[in-house]
């Protein structure tokens, strides 16, 4: 069986484990397309008590809804000077990384948690680690 995407790898990266590519990427090259699978509103709220919690993505036209983003979507590490971004399709449910600039082999592929690569707000654990 091949990889389907060959060219990623996990790695010790910025915070924790993070995404690495294996290959120079284009800026404007589709980096993955991640399979989604939606959390119904009424059961986000449960996964704040797993795991799960930091690695569930707000999902929806409303943002009611929580996604867990499989392939190695929730992977990826938080910037606030991303080298790549995401888009969320909400009809196929599934969520698109692209690269924002080219991103040499051996780098590590970073997006702005808050779904706009130029998006500077504080991201829920920058506020905690802020209001401590």
């Amino acid at each position: 069986m091949s990889q389907k995407n060959p060219h990623l790898y996990v790695a010790p990266g910025l915070d924790s484990r993070g995404v690495f590519c294996g290959v120079d990427i284009e800026a404007g090259a589709v980096i993955e397309i991640c399979p989604v699978l939606v959390v119904p509103k009424n059961e986000t709220k449960l996964l704040d008590k797993t795991v799960l919690c930091n690695y569930v993505f707000i999902w929806g036209d409303d943002d009611k809804e929580g996604a867990i983003v499989f392939g190695y979507g929730s992977m990826y590490n938080h910037a606030y000077e991303p080298n790549a971004e995401y888009k969320a399709d909400y009809d196929d449910d599934t969520f698109t990384v692209y690269a924002l600039k080219d991103i040499p082999a051996g780098e590590e592929i970073l997006i702005n948690y808050n779904g706009d690569p130029d998006n500077k707000k504080l991201v829920w654990f920058d506020e905690e680690e802020r209001s401590k």
